[in-house]
């Protein structure tokens, strides 16, 4: 009976040290190698999030020149990146905070976590603006088109708009103004506008808070046609007041754009301009990346080719 005990004892032992095994393989079950090329995805140089991003990074000759990058950088835009790093497991890109999903691992910045609450209290320190652009007055398809755009802009700044903008991932501006106050300002919404079309376009960082915004509105204003086209920050300007663009078959009526205006953007009066939100940027890389935290000089270190291989980060 002794030797049975001891037998069973000694199998007891064998398979829990199995399952240890087993349990350290599943918890260790991706074998990361740090010597792998660091491979870094950015947006092209009219973007508003790269803008915001490399600015962030302190590295802000980068916002609009590729020359000072690291050789062999890809150039995507927002959905191209997140579908990259959800396959390239020795990649790095960056994308706004309301694209972040469970397919990529959102890093933190500078030991704090890409949260909307953090945008909030200033704690996180990537974070850039929503802005809208419009046309000059007299200068829409119809006056029933800028009666419409007029509502939907004191929309964007009541309360019922900043629940929309948050609850699409953006960070709105404050507001105790509810839509129902300002209604009255705007008989155009009284009336039946399901055969108006709205041109909405810009950044595509914003498109997803924009899309949000015109689904919500529309059954607000006459149950107008909401028409989106994102091509990027600058043409938030270009296709509604560039004179060599705005009355083109791309021509907008609202344009979006996820950077503060300049240079020529400038130029348009205050009152067809604003912001409606803020959002953070988040650098982002693939699940089984073990990096969890990154520094502005961590970032810019990456994007100028400084540290070449993910053991400059790993190994610190």
């Amino acid at each position: 009976m002794k030797k049975v005990l001891i037998a069973l004892v000694g199998l007891l032992t064998l398979t829990l040290a199995a399952c240890s095994q087993t349990s350290t393989s599943a918890t260790t079950l991706v074998t990361y190698d740090g010597s792998k090329n660091i491979t870094v995805y950015t947006r092209d140089t009219t973007s508003g999030t790269r803008t915001g991003f490399m600015e962030g990074i302190g590295f802000a000759e980068a916002a609009t020149s590729d020359s000072v990058l690291v050789t062999g950088f890809l150039i995507k835009d927002n959905t191209a990146i997140l579908n990259a790093l959800s396959i390239d497991e020795y990649g790095v890109g960056y994308v706004s905070l309301s694209s972040v999903n469970s397919t990529v691992k959102g890093l933190h910045f500078n030991g704090v976590a890409p949260t909307e609450a953090n945008v909030i209290n200033d704690t996180y320190g990537l974070k850039r603006p929503f802005m809208w652009m419009i046309r000059p007055a007299g200068d829409y398809p119809s006056t029933t088109v800028e009666q419409i755009v007029q509502a939907f802009i004191a929309f964007l700044a009541t309360s019922d708009g900043g629940d929309i903008i948050n609850n699409a991932g953006a960070i709105p501006l404050p507001s105790t103004q509810t839509w129902d106050q300002v209604k009255g300002n705007h008989a155009v919404c009284n009336q039946n506008n399901s055969g108006v079309v709205l041109r909405i376009g810009g950044s595509d960082s914003i498109q997803k808070v924009a899309e949000a915004l015109t689904k919500a509105f529309t059954p607000k204003c006459g149950n107008f046609s909401a028409e989106h086209d994102h091509t990027g920050s600058s043409d938030a300007y270009k296709r509604t007041n560039d004179p060599a663009i705005k009355d083109t078959s791309v021509g907008k009526d609202i344009g979006f754009s996820s950077r503060f205006f300049r240079g020529a953007e400038l130029t348009v009066a205050a009152s067809i301009r604003g912001q409606l939100a803020w959002d953070a940027i988040v650098a982002i890389v693939h699940l089984n990346n073990p990096v969890s935290n990154v520094t502005a000089d961590d970032l810019k270190n990456m994007y100028n080719g400084t540290y070449r291989t993910w053991n400059a980060l790993i190994n610190r």
